[in-house]
């Protein structure tokens, strides 16, 4: 998988100079997956080989799009679960009191997000400990 990386800061209007080329770096490890999917996959691979270039960057674009709105989905449950606990809804809101007003929503429902994560995977170990007959 290729990253752009500009090698210099964008101009004041706020983009790249038009002379300027991105360079791509690369991952080995996700080179080597994506190789072992096109292995897998060669039918698939023949049919985005033959996509149009537009087509292809339309997807690129339309992945982006997808993820955004399944963060944006994400956030919206954890505020939502924050929301309807009102004593929760406290706790979070004494953590950013001292944010700025703008800014307390996204860290509620970071901080959200990272507390679910954590709860998930110390439930998640405590099931695979009972599961292998380990005290928890």
């Amino acid at each position: 998988m290729t990253k752009t990386k500009t090698s210099a800061p964008p101009s004041a209007g706020g983009s790249a100079a038009p002379a300027e080329q991105p360079t791509f770096r690369s991952n080995p490890e996700v080179d080597a997956k994506i190789d072992a999917y096109i292995k897998e996959n060669p039918k698939y691979w023949t049919y985005v080989q033959a996509m149009p270039r537009e087509r292809l960057e339309r997807s690129v674009v339309l992945n982006e799009v997808r993820e955004l709105d399944r963060q944006q989905r994400i956030r919206e449950g954890v505020l939502k679960q924050i929301n309807r606990n009102p004593e929760l809804k406290r706790a979070y809101d004494l953590l950013v009191k001292d944010l700025p007003e703008d800014q307390k929503e996204t860290v509620i429902a970071q901080i959200g997000r990272t507390t679910r994560r954590a709860v998930a995977r110390v439930q998640g170990q405590q099931q695979q400990q009972k599961a292998e007959g380990v005290g928890v």
